[in-house]
This record gives structure tokens, C-alpha cells and sequence, in this order.
């Protein structure tokens, strides 16, 4: 809105005010007409590529399940939109659903998963809505691409991460983070809880040491986030809220919203970009410190990975895809797992009573290899991810017509998601008992784990794109969660809520975190 202001002096003549004015209302009348041509060239095209860039879902839908989601009643409900999707994938034939002002089709069902997965891999790629929404943030890492692209990433990935050399290496870097700064953490919150009473945040405890931990595997440099003054990292502050706010553009209805919204540099849009400039000036100094180092004769990932790129944007893409990798899946997973054992001391019990009997009294990991024999331990990780994964649900968007075996009609270009916090609680897949933290259920009868069917249990994926650092992560999860058992005594530090709570992210992030007391346990005589 613009506001003009005319001035006339007082012995001006009635002629010369009526010519003034007259000059004025002409120059008024050019500047609307200018205008309104500005707009026409400039914003509407901008409008038709939006609006091209966009999916074809309803704009708006009066069925009961799209009706919810809009108005957001489920919350009234439910403490989680995964719960909802959880209560509704149950009640469902064939365990999917359709949200159809999202334009996407929603399952649980184990049949469809390796459908789309394995056996129309293909024809359910990420695709370019999923690549537009996280294209900003993680550019073309390994996590937003198909193709050839995709191919090469996960070929160079697997070569280094089958290594035994480089699982050992992954062991030093991980025993070595929980010995010198971990355990030290603890102990000195544990001292002063004696007399402060005072409270740790686990849930930031684990997101700390995991930052540290994949930063010296993966980049061969240290944030030391995880030292006893605790300091903030500006990076990882800015890693957050650019993961908070694109899980936020994915879950939105009208995605023209936010594109304008970036296109004007508005509001969280703004506060996007600001957080991702942060990420990619901190990503492209980590590549120029391994540069400086040297990295031929290095072991961690991005060093293997420069030997053979050079194009720095995609270095920096390759950086921020195994920063949200290794960091918050892992403090994702080990947060659940921390919460459900604080609920279920049998469980703690059990995991400390097979360390001694595979390690020996007051006796420490020495080696990757000594984990193979901890069976009950492994089931317990599989377990809490099993009613808590990292990665709640996954999209794929269908390039041609198809028909999930479930009977689901797939137009081309519909969004498919499936659901492994949903799959996790339906009875027909994990049996009645299926809400329950039960590790017993991934042991044979002579206590030896046995893994499931990875399409009824995709929490690492499953099929082609199944997670590349699952071996790593299983190592992480389970070395810290055995060190921290034998060592203190976690409780919660207020009253458990029959459910947890999670914000928006990419990955499952605890609102409010976890509070926790800690004291250490006496030693034990050998």
C-alpha cells in the first residue's frame, strides 16, 4: 500500500493547482499501469512454475480421513500424527491407507514394502517432489537422488563400509569416544546429583556423542561437543532447524505454500535458508581441513570419497548425507532404547548379566568382533527400534500406473509411503503381544538372535537401498548402550508417559527430551 502526499504552496492559482493536480493523477495513472504490467511478466509465470512443480493432489477433500488431517482433530486424540496413522493403517484392509489432500497412499502391509522395494524397485524411485522438498538441505547426497547417481554413492559407500579395516577403525573411534568423554560426562553428572540434585538430558547427551562419533569416522576431524563444558556447536544448532522446518515442508497439504514462501524469503522459509547457508559454509570448511591434512593416506569416508570426486558441491552434499546418517538416526535410536530400559529393569538386568557371562566381571570390549556374542543384547537394540524407529516412515513416488499387491490403485505420480513405526504395532505382522518390549521375540530357543523378514521389519530399509552403515550403527548403539549399563544407573527423572512424543524432524526426535538421574554403580567384586 503506498501512500502519496501532494503539496501546493498558498499563492498558487486555482489553474496551476488543477494543471498540477491533473500532471499528478496522469503520473499515478502510469505508475498503476506499469505495475500492473511488472506483475503480469513477473509474478504470474512465477505462479504457472509453482504451480507446474506441484503434485496433482484433491486441493481439498470432505472424506473423514482428509477432514481430520486438516483441521488437525486427531490431535485430540493422539499425542502423535504417527499414532494416528498407526490407529488407522490397523483399522484398514490391507493395511493402507489414502490421504488424499496429500496426494499420498500410506501402508503397513509387508507384501506391499517388498513391492516396492525389491520387486517394482524401479518404478517407486524417490522422485522429484521428495528430491524439491529436501533439495535445499541435502542437495544431492545419497539420501535425495536416484539413479546413476544414487549407483555411484552406494557403490563407493558399501566398498568402504564392508571393510573389516574399517569396521575396526569404526570400533577405536566409538570405544574411544565413550572412554574419554562419555563415561567422564556421566560420572561427573553423577558426582553432582549427590548434592544438586541436578537433571542431564540424555536425549542431548547421545546427540552430542554421536556428532562427535561421525564426524572422526567419517570426516577425521573433532567437534568435541561432547567435552564436560558441554559446548553448543553453531553447525549442529543449524542442523536441527533445517531438519525441523523440511520435515515440515514435507508434511504440508499445500506445498505452494512454502515455494512461495521461499520464493519471497519469508518466515521459516527464511529462517530455512539461513540454517542451511550455516551447514553448507561449515561442510565446505570441513572438506578444506581434510584438503589441508591430506587424505590419501587417511581411513575415514570423506578422505576415500575425495580420492575419487573433486567437484566440491557434491563433496559438501556427500558431508551433510552422512552427518544426518550417523548423528540422528543413531541418538534417535539410542534415545528409545534408553527410555523403554529405564521402564523395564529385567531387560537391563538380562544385558548386564550376559556381559559378564561373555566378557567376564569389570571386563571391557576389546574388540569389534567380541559383540558377534552378544545375542540377548542385539535383540533388545531390535526390539525398542522395532516400536521406536529412527526413521518413522519413508516416501516413494510411483512413476507409472501400478497396483500394490493389496489391491491399491497407484496413479503415476502419487506419493507412497510406508510406515515401520505403524508396522511395528499391528498384530497380524508382531502377534498380539505386539506393544510390548519383548526382546524374547528375536532369540531361537537356544538364546541365538535371529533376524526377521527385512520387509516386515524395514527400519533399516530394505531391498536395494537397505542402510549402507547399518553394521556401524548396530556397533554405536549397542557399545554404548553395554559401557553405560555397566557403569551407572539411569532412571527417568519424572513420571514416564505411557507414550513418547516427538517433534517434527526427519528423524524421531523426543519433545522435551530425556531427563534422566544417574548414579554410578558399585563395582562389583570379580
Amino acid at each position: 500500500m503506498f501512500c502519496f502526499v501532494l503539496i501546493v504552496s498558498n499563492d498558487s492559482s486555482p489553474m496551476e493547482v488543477e494543471l498540477e493536480t491533473s500532471w499528478f493523477l496522469q503520473c499515478l495513472h502510469a505508475y498503476f499501469c506499469f505495475f500492473l504490467i511488472f506483475t503480469l511478466i513477473t509474478i504470474l509465470p512465477l505462479l504457472s512454475l509453482l504451480f507446474s512443480l506441484l503434485p496433482r493432489p484433491k486441493l481439498w477433500c470432505t472424506c473423514e480421513i482428509c477432514h481430520t488431517y486438516l483441521n488437525m482433530s486427531w490431535s485430540k486424540q493422539f499425542d502423535n500424527l504417527c499414532d494416528w496413522y498407526t490407529h488407522l493403517l490397523k483399522n484398514s484392509p490391507g493395511n493402507t491407507i489414502h490421504i488424499h489432500v496429500l496426494g499420498n497412499t500410506i501402508t503397513a502391509n509387508p507384501d506391499n514394502v517388498e513391492y516396492m522395494l525389491k520387486t517394482r524397485f524401479e518404478n517407486f524411485p524417490k522422485g522429484k517432489p521428495f528430491s524439491l522438498i529436501l533439495g535445499d538441505f541435502l542437495g544431492r547426497g545419497i539420501f535425495n537422488v536416484d539413479g546413476d547417481s544414487w549407483r555411484f554413492q552406494k557403490k563407493m559407500a558399501s566398498l568402504e563400509l564392508g571393510k573389516l579395516s574399517i569396521k575396526s577403525f569404526a570400533f577405536e573411534i566409538i570405544n574411544c569416544e565413550i572412554k574419554d568423554r562419555l563415561i567422564p560426562l556421566l560420572s561427573s553428572f553423577a558426582a553432582s546429583q549427590k548434592e544438586q540434585h541436578r537433571v542431564l538430558d540424555l536425549q542431548d547427551v547421545f546427540r552430542r556423542f554421536s556428532f562427535d562419533t561421525i564426524c572422526r569416522f567419517s570426516f577425521g576431524l573433532d567437534p568435541k561437543c561432547l567435552e564436560l563444558s558441554l559446548p553448543m556447536s553453531k553447525f549442529a544448532m543449524a542442523f536441527d532447524l533445517a531438519s525441523k522446518l523440511s520435515a515440515e515442508r514435507a508434511m504440508t497439504a499445500f506445498p505452494l505454500v512454502w515455494k512461495l514462501k521461499r520464493a519471497l524469503n519469508l518466515g521459516s522459509e527464511k529462517q530455512l535458508k539461513k540454517a542451511i547457508k550455516i551447514i553448507h559454509i561449515l561442510a565446505k570448511e570441513v572438506i578444506r581441513q581434510r584438503r589441508k591434512m591430506g587424505f590419501l593416506a587417511h581411513n575415514d569416508l570423506l578422505s576415500r570419497f575425495m580420492c575419487t570426486i573433486n567437484d566440491e558441491t557434491y563433496l559438501r552434499d556427500v558431508v551433510i548425507s552422512f552427518l544426518l546418517a550417523g548423528r540422528d538416526t543413531v541418538a534417535s535410536g539410542l534415545t528409545s532404547l534408553f527410555w523403554l530400559l529405564a521402564k523395564h529393569p529385567n531387560v537391563e538386568s538380562e544385558i548386564r548379566r550376559e556381559a559378564d557371562r561373555v566378557l567376564g566381571k569389570n571386563q571391557e570390549l576389546t574388540s569389534f568382533g567380541e559383540m558377534k556374542e552378544f545375542h540377548y543384547l542385539q535383540a533388545a537394540v531390535y526390539e525398542s527400534m522395532r516400536l521406536y524407529p529412527p526413521i518413522q516412515f519413508d516416501s516413494k513416488f510411483c512413476v507409472d500406473d501400478d497396483i500394490l499387491p493389496d489391491g491399491s490403485l497407484l496413479r503415476r505420480g502419487t506419493r507412497v509411503t510406508y510406515h515401520p513405526y505403524a508396522m511395528g504395532r499391528i498384530e497380524e505382522i508382531w502377534g498380539p503381544d505386539c506393544l510390548e518390549f519383548k526382546p524374547e521375540r528375536w532369540l531361537k530357543d537356544d538364546g541365538v538372535f535371529s533376524p526377521e523378514n527385512p520387509f516386515k521389519y524395514p527400519v533399516f530399509q530394505a531391498g536395494f537401498r537397505v542402510c549402507l552403515g547399518k553394521e556401524i550403527a548396530l556397533l554405536e548403539l549397542k557399545s554404548v548402550t553395554l559401557s553405560l549399563l555397566r557403569r551407572f544407573q539411569i532412571q527417568l527423572a519424572t513420571r514416564p508417559h505411557p507414550t513418547l512424543r516427538f517433534s517434527p524432524g526427519l528423524t524421531a526426535t523426543l519433545s522435551g527430551g530425556l531427563p534422566v538421574l544417574i548414579r554410578e554403580r558399585e563395582v562389583a567384586p570379580a
